[in-house]
């Protein structure tokens, strides 16, 4: 019999690759945490992916000019995260395009650029690492640069709680009060494109917002107070790393994918068991008042 401590801690202690994997979803779990509930409830879901497939241009022409250099490939996925979000807002407010539209053609057209940028000026490798990163080697840079991302997110939604939480439940009113709902809105895209280009060099641009939103609706089966929903987002996000790092390990699972099946996992079971919403909530709740 597989003693616990071998199974569960060894992994974490014996090797520094694995130890490197979970700090570095420990922090993205803390800034993607809260900036994946506030896209849920704005319902802005599918933003948070179209923009993680923007920056993979930006990060491929930087990988271009300067090969798998972090500081070359963390500019370039900034700036062409800004310009799509810039750019789709622009769209949707000049012409008759809805903005999820123009979010919809211009990260299709940004996957595809990024993918043959890539394919021209390196290898299959190089290809995987864009899409699906390298959590499990992630070296000090690459730790700080996402460590930095989560104290400035972290800084920036404490700042601008108020009228994060104001747009997402009356924005006319905000309007109405109070001007800062443009810049909030604006600083908070910003957030959510510097937490994906820290995702995207651990979990690459097809897994990024996978951390991002999958352990925000999860949170939603769990609770009502976003206080309470941010708290459970994160513990997720940090159990999906943990437990996705183990299964990467002792089943050779790849880690990137792993991390995010098993958020999918938490996922299905708060689908049928989460006390809000739950698919079976109202079979636990009908079974109580015929014994009562």
């Amino acid at each position: 019999m597989t003693n616990p401590y071998d199974f569960l801690v060894s992994p974490f202690i014996e090797f520094e690759f694995m130890r490197r994997g979970l700090v570095g979803t420990l922090a993205l779990a803390l800034g993607t945490g809260p900036v994946g509930v506030i896209l849920m409830l704005r319902r802005m879901s599918l933003m948070g992916d179209a923009m993680a497939h923007s920056i993979l241009p930006g990060a491929a022409v930087g990988f271009l000019f300067s090969g798998l250099n972090i500081f070359a490939m963390t500019v370039g996925g900034l700036v062409a995260g800004f310009a799509v979000a810039v750019l789709a807002g622009v769209v949707a407010r000049t012409t008759e395009l809805k903005e999820d539209a123009s979010l919809a053609a211009f990260f299709l057209i940004s996957l595809a650029l990024g993918v043959t940028i890539v394919s021209m000026g390196g290898t299959n490798v190089d290809l995987l690492h864009f899409l699906f990163g390298s959590v499990l080697a992630l070296d000090d840079q690459i730790l700080l640069l996402i460590a930095g991302i989560t104290s400035i997110s972290l800084a920036v939604l404490a700042l601008a709680w108020r009228p994060l939480m104001l747009e997402c439940v009356d924005p006319a009113f905000l309007r109405s009060v109070s001007r800062a709902g443009a810049p909030a809105h604006m600083a908070f895209l910003a957030l959510v494109v510097m937490n994906l280009v820290g995702g995207f060099h651990a979990l690459g641009t097809l897994l990024a917002v996978g951390l991002m939103m999958v352990p925000a609706v999860v949170a939603r089966f769990w609770a009502r107070d976003v206080t309470a929903m941010i708290g459970v987002a994160v513990a997720t996000a940090v159990l999906s790393g943990y437990c996705g790092l183990l299964a990467s390990f002792h089943a050779g699972l790849p880690a990137g994918p792993a991390v995010i099946l098993t958020a999918g996992g938490f996922y299905f079971v708060s689908l049928l068991f989460g006390p809000v919403g739950g698919l079976l909530r109202p079979l636990f709740r009908r079974s109580r008042h015929l014994e009562a």
